[in-house]
């Protein structure tokens, strides 16, 4: 056992020092142990546990709200059709929103299942910084930063007894700590970075996310995402995704306001 241990740490600690980046991508200095259809089981029991809870999440009904989900699924769309979003067709990046006004969040489960409160949807002032928090949120998803940083909280043999169905409590605390989650600092940073990436070659604004840092540190009195962080500054934040856009080159100058307000008007 103990050699089977060093041996695990060994080939960790190999893949630490030989990972590479893609080209022109930020570097990635971590190391994900979970497999791809780990990541699915995963968000597949978390999406459940939350689904069964509609005291604490109090999901819209996709049929009774079918014009503000269409209006997601719409602008989703649009970033899974860029090409740049990893398991862009293997991920199944459903879509559910949480009637909590007084929320200003969006999380995104393991293998892609993304939860949007109204809260933020009716704070915003246009779809190119919904798309931001979207592509931001899609981001940890597909660049599987959620079951990363799990990993490191639960540890890697409490996280597979969930996934094989050894441990189904767990599920539910996964649930609720995803809202209150902390990425690291690289996390958030390639988070922001891919949120360019991805609508860098849309007609949407790429530096939507910029705009959203801005206008949520202005202040208010509702309860701030767990993405807006001390770790990196939302200054230095905004900074970096505007100078990412610019470096980029990304022509899109679209914000949909009236169209976004017609979403805003589509919820209760």
């Amino acid at each position: 056992m103990r050699n089977c241990a060093l041996g695990l740490l060994s080939l960790l600690a190999l893949a630490l020092t030989t990972c590479k980046k893609k080209e022109g991508e930020p570097s990635q200095p971590w190391f994900n142990l979970f497999t791809v259809e780990d990541d699915l089981k995963l968000g597949a029991k978390v999406a459940g546990e939350i689904e069964a809870d509609p005291g604490k999440y109090p999901l819209l009904d996709s049929a009774q709200y079918a014009s503000a989900y269409a209006h997601l699924y719409r602008m989703r769309d649009v970033i899974l059709s860029t090409g740049k979003v990893e398991y862009a067709d293997r991920f199944p990046w459903r879509i559910r929103i949480i009637r909590d006004d007084s929320t200003l969040n969006a999380f995104c489960a393991p293998g892609g299942y993304i939860y949007v409160y109204t809260g933020i949807i009716k704070y915003l002032r246009n779809e190119a910084q919904l798309m931001g928090v979207l592509g931001h949120e899609m981001a940890h998803a597909a660049r599987r930063h959620t079951t990363q940083l799990l990993t490191q909280a639960y540890g890697i043999q409490t996280l597979l007894s969930l996934v094989v169905g050894e441990n189904p409590g767990l599920a539910s605390q996964i649930a609720a700590n995803l809202i209150l989650l902390s990425f690291s600092r690289d996390h958030e940073r390639d988070a922001d970075a891919h949120s360019v990436i991805y609508l860098c070659p849309t007609e949407y604004r790429a530096d939507g996310a910029a705009d959203f840092f801005e206008y949520i540190s202005q202040g208010n009195n509702l309860r701030p995402p767990a993405f807006l962080s001390t770790h990196p500054d939302p200054g230095e934040r905004v900074q970096n995704i505007r100078q990412r856009a610019q470096q980029m080159g990304c022509a899109g100058r679209q914000d949909y306001e009236a169209r976004y307000a017609e979403l805003v008007a589509a919820l209760p």
